[in-house]
């Protein structure tokens, strides 16, 4: 890639930074402080426009919308996160094994994982939730497990890769034992490839936690989530747009933000 394409990574990167640290400081403002109690409904404020006081407006039941989209986005994040974590490991773990030792265990995990991936990773979250109940741990769960075989089969993919290079052959020869070679010896040079995919995972996650939210099945009132307030905001559209902007508009910079940032770890520059 020639100057430009340089200069045009470098900028999309820095943007990328930009807009992931400003969602990152609301979010984690939002844990400590926020300018009222989100859940508090008051009667005389139902609807209001943004204003000096209410700077995103109210919603329907006179809810400061800029409190709930400060504790929403840090319920969501943390929804995510917890996704993410559950996905990765496992899916790690598993690749990281059916990489290194192949053979009849990878056939057949792979197989499993083949299938799995066939499905519709929301329409089998939809099922796991009717079947079990809606709410932000069944949604962590059920999530969890379906991001499970896309990291099992990044991971794998490098480790049939790194297993034959010569540092590996070299931990052989001085006697390190298999468990050694794959967390120890493989695992870290996997980095370059799993940082931007688990920026991916985040966003991926970040969406699938809205859409579950948005559908009920998610986040329960009076609690709030970005999907939440957007499900709740979808009848004023019209009357009080301001409801679903701030929401809407927390999820697109997320989104765009950590989509910049993975693209440039991916072209090398951070």
């Amino acid at each position: 890639m020639g100057k430009n394409g340089g200069s045009t990574y470098d900028f999309n990167f820095i943007l990328g930074l930009l807009l992931t640290s400003l969602v990152l400081f609301i979010v984690f403002l939002g844990f400590f402080y926020t300018p009222y109690d989100p859940n508090k409904m008051e009667a005389a404020l139902i609807n209001k426009p943004p204003s000096l006081s209410h700077p995103l407006g109210t919603d329907n039941f006179g809810r400061d919308i800029l409190s709930r989209v400060m504790k929403g986005a840090g319920t969501t994040y943390v929804i995510a996160a917890a996704i993410v974590c559950i996905g990765a490991s496992l899916g790690i773990l598993v690749g990281a094994l059916t990489g290194y030792f192949g053979g009849w265990f990878d056939e057949v995990v792979m197989r499993l994982n083949d299938v799995l991936t066939s499905f519709p990773s929301i329409l089998l979250a939809l099922v796991f939730v009717s079947l079990f109940g809606p709410g932000s741990y069944n949604i962590v769960f059920a999530l969890g497990l379906l991001f499970v075989p896309s990291y099992a089969r990044l991971v794998r993919g490098e480790f049939i890769v790194l297993k034959e290079r010569d540092f590996v052959n070299n931990a052989k020869l001085m006697g390190a034992g298999s468990l050694r070679i794959i967390f120890v010896h493989i695992l870290p040079n996997t980095r370059r490839v799993l940082l931007p995919s688990l920026l991916i995972g985040f966003n991926n996650a970040v969406l699938a936690e809205a859409g579950l939210s948005y559908l009920g099945l998610g986040v329960q009132p009076p609690d709030a989530s970005l999907g939440r307030m957007l499900s709740e905001a979808q009848g004023y559209l019209l009357d009080s747009p301001w409801y679903a902007l701030a929401p809407g508009l927390m999820i697109v910079l997320t989104v765009l933000g950590f989509s910049l940032v993975s693209g440039g770890l991916e072209n090398g520059q951070g």
